[in-house]
């Protein structure tokens, strides 16, 4: 399994307006979730290496976010 608790993946989706939640959905969203972190992380990572960074700061994440997910 993953590194995302099931559970929160259940919180976020009512969060969203959902009445009810199936397990497979829940492990799913856990599942695309852990995979747009990965690819953030990802990019991240590369944005703190490129400014002779070895730790990753949280606008590095943004930056990446915005890269990833192709947000403003």
């Amino acid at each position: 399994m993953g590194e995302l608790a099931i559970a929160a993946m259940h919180r976020i989706c009512k969060k969203a307006g959902a009445e009810r939640v199936s397990e497979s959905a829940a492990i799913q969203m856990a599942k695309v979730l852990e995979e747009i972190g990965v690819k953030i992380g990802r990019e991240a990572v590369d944005f703190a290496m490129h400014a002779g960074r070895k730790t990753v700061k949280a606008e590095d994440v943004e930056i990446a976010a915005k890269k990833v997910l192709g947000r403003q």
